[in-house]
């Protein structure tokens, strides 16, 4: 496979092998299980499905129900799709966990990071506080001027201005496992990654 459905657990610290302290997200990794296997022939694409965690049947409509008595499956909670492999010989049902990756590997993931509702320009954009004497009164945390008067009489597109923050889908590259531990499915992530703890995360290689 190359990536997972996974689960983030949350944050601590672990020494490396050099003794030095190192931030780490603990990931739980699958198990995952294939549950359709797609094919240019009958979807125009090649392609591996994987599902993770589980559903109960009532939240599962009827169609999906069926989709998963293919796979001699259970309900899943997510479903996601992947590249497949070339030459690779995948199987309905079939289960992959942390076990496919190794120490030192360098991977991607991507979740929807943490919203923070509306908000203003300081806590968006990191924009810096007015005065605070001299006449100051309720523009402390304004954003200030915005744009031009007459010419050219409109604000330009994208400007950073208050609104919603967070909540977006977010891919952080380049993380290196420091630590992979099969008993538990967990992986060990150098830095941080998108989303609260207990959110779903996507993880590739």
């Amino acid at each position: 496979m190359r990536g997972l459905i996974a689960k983030k657990l949350g944050m601590t610290q672990v020494f490396d092998d050099g003794g030095f302290v190192v931030s780490v997200t603990i990931i739980e990794a699958g198990p995952c299980m294939v549950t359709q296997i797609k094919t240019v022939e009958n979807d125009g694409y090649d392609a591996v499905q994987i599902g993770y965690g589980n559903k109960k049947d009532k939240h599962t409509t009827s169609p999906m129900k069926g989709h998963y008595k293919k796979a001699s499956l259970s309900p899943k909670n997510v479903l996601a799709e992947f590249d497949i492999i070339p030459g690779y010989d995948y199987k309905m049902g079939q289960v992959f966990n942390a076990s496919i990756f190794s120490k030192g590997d360098i991977v991607n993931v991507t979740g929807t990071s943490k919203g923070r509702g509306f908000s203003g320009v300081i806590k968006r954009h990191g924009f810096s506080k007015g005065p605070v004497t001299h006449g100051q009164r309720e523009y402390l945390r304004a954003p200030g001027s915005i744009g031009q008067a007459s010419d050219p009489s409109r604000v330009f597109k994208g400007m950073r201005m208050a609104g919603q923050y967070g909540n977006k889908k977010k891919t952080i590259e380049n993380l290196t496992v420091v630590k992979v531990d099969l008993e538990n499915n967990q992986l060990f992530l150098r830095g941080s990654v998108p989303g609260a703890n207990n959110g779903i995360v996507i993880i590739k290689k």
